[in-house]
């Protein structure tokens, strides 16, 4: 897996967007607050219950003054319903009056009976204009206890302010500011969440359902089944992931459907390599088993002939099946030393001596100083070099050239049989490895079991070899093997 750039990882993404959303929420509440400060800031009329107690008794008075008739309570939630200091004006006359509505009837009154006895007592006593901030005050003790001032209108008393001292300030800030907190938080959170999930976990989700559907689509036999790779991030990893099995399991069920192709092919073969001299034996068979017939003495040893070529014939075959089946198999044990290069030449020689004469064919042996000697099995390396000469005595003609040489190359022996025949066409080289595979008519009829190059190939790759085969002025078959000192 490749290094992922950090801010590509989904837990990066997911880490960054919660502190996005965090900045936003907290973003949100400090404006907010900046603006609530701005409105309780221009809803303060006075520093102090104190001096609001002033202020308020001097506006009453005035108004009252200039229309005696006024609507002291639309008066009040006008000028200040907007006041968050809550207070209650008390008139002579009886009428109580609050800015808001947050003043209970109890302090009210409690109020009420507060003024009554200090007015009693000589304590409460008229503002005087030139001093606004020379208030009256009620005793410290006592459950309700507030701060006081005069209303006077044309120089007699009218009524009296009173501002309760110690109000729960805070609970009143936050019953009004609640709902407007509320809203504000409420959509922050709403359009926080949804930036989230469009940009964090929206391509996650929908790269992950793809992945989903191509895992379906696979487990339903669609070996072209892909999950898209984009993204850079985890999700991606696992796309990636699963494409390879993907690309894996489609190699292998390639591999099996090849294989067992082959495996129908090589039992077809079989039974074709195998049927062809069992059903020449079972003619000549039956026909010496005819009592009405009859068949002079040459004619009978002529059948028994056919009969026992055809029994080698079908001999043959199957040894070969059995060692080809063991070499590829691993069944067979190798008996690896120092071979001499010379003496396996020599051996093919002695082998094919009587043929060679016979038609006037030449066999050249050379061998280099470096490539005496090669790693393996004698007997295995002499079998699949033997059946490399019987192929290239095949197709040589008569009074023509066979070659034999080993040259030394980096720590390997190249064993090259040459001869100088037709060559093999150019179309059936890739194929002339194949079991049972036998490049023209000739060679059919020649008798051999189509399976010697195969189990050339399968001795040489044994000994971790190659092979390979080509033209140049006739069939080359060039082998590499391990070398060894001597």
């Amino acid at each position: 897996m490749s290094e992922r750039v950090w801010y590509r990882s989904l837990y990066w993404r997911i880490a960054l967007g919660l502190i996005a959303f965090l900045a936003l929420m907290l973003a949100a509440q400090g404006l907010f607050f900046i603006w609530m400060t701005d409105r309780i800031a221009g809803s303060v009329p006075a520093r102090s219950p104190r001096r609001l107690a002033v202020l308020v008794a001097s506006d009453l008075g005035t108004a009252l003054a200039r229309e005696p008739n006024l609507d002291l309570a639309q008066y009040v939630r006008d000028q200040y319903g907007h006041v968050f200091q809550p207070f209650v004006v008390l008139m002579r006359d009886g009428r109580t009056v609050a800015n808001n509505t947050s003043v209970p009837d109890d302090l009210a009154k409690a109020l009420r009976a507060q003024i009554e006895r200090m007015e009693a007592s000589g304590r409460l006593r008229p503002m005087p204009r030139d001093r606004d901030d020379a208030s009256d005050h009620g005793p410290r003790g006592g459950r309700h206890r507030g701060d006081f001032a005069t209303i006077v209108v044309a120089g007699v008393p009218a009524g009296t302010v009173a501002v309760p001292v110690g109000p729960p300030a805070f609970s009143l800030l936050m019953r009004a500011l609640a709902p407007t907190m509320g809203l504000v938080g409420g959509l922050v959170l709403v359009v926080g969440s949804a930036l989230i999930a469009l940009v964090v976990f929206g391509p996650a989700r929908r790269r992950l359902r793809r992945v989903q559907e191509a895992t379906v689509r696979l487990g339903a036999g669609d070996s072209s089944a892909r999950a898209p790779e984009g993204g850079g991030d985890e999700v991606s990893d696992v796309a990636r992931s699963f494409n390879r099995m993907a690309e894996d399991l489609a190699a292998r069920a390639r591999a099996l459907e090849a294989s067992d192709r082959a495996r129908r092919q090589l039992l077809a073969d079989v039974s074709h390599e195998l049927m062809t001299p069992l059903t020449a034996m079972r003619g000549y068979v039956e026909t010496l088993g005819m009592p009405e017939l009859k068949i002079d003495a040459p004619t009978r040893e002529r059948y028994l002939r056919i009969i026992d070529e055809e029994t080698r014939r079908l001999e043959r075959i199957i040894g070969d099946l059995l060692d080809l089946a063991r070499l590829e198999g691993g069944g067979t044990a190798l008996q690896r030393q120092p071979v001499e290069v010379t003496a396996l030449f020599e051996r093919v020689a002695e082998r094919h001596e009587r043929e060679l004469q016979a038609r006037g064919i030449r066999l050249d042996r050379k061998v280099d100083p470096q490539a005496e000697f090669i790693d393996g099995d004698p007997d295995r390396l002499e079998q699949a070099l033997q059946n490399l000469a019987a192929n290239a005595l095949r197709y040589t003609p008569d009074g023509g050239r066979i070659a034999l040489t080993a040259t030394a190359s980096d720590h390997s022996v190249r064993i090259t049989v040459l001869d100088n025949g037709p060559g093999i066409p150019a179309d059936q080289l890739p194929l002339i490895f194949n079991r049972f595979h036998k490049v023209d008519a000739a060679r059919k009829a020649s008798g051999g079991s189509g399976l010697g190059l195969s189990i050339v190939k399968a001795i040489i790759e044994r000994h971790g070899g190659t092979i390979e085969a080509r033209n140049d002025g006739g069939a080359v078959f060039e082998v590499t093997l391990p070398a060894t000192a001597a």
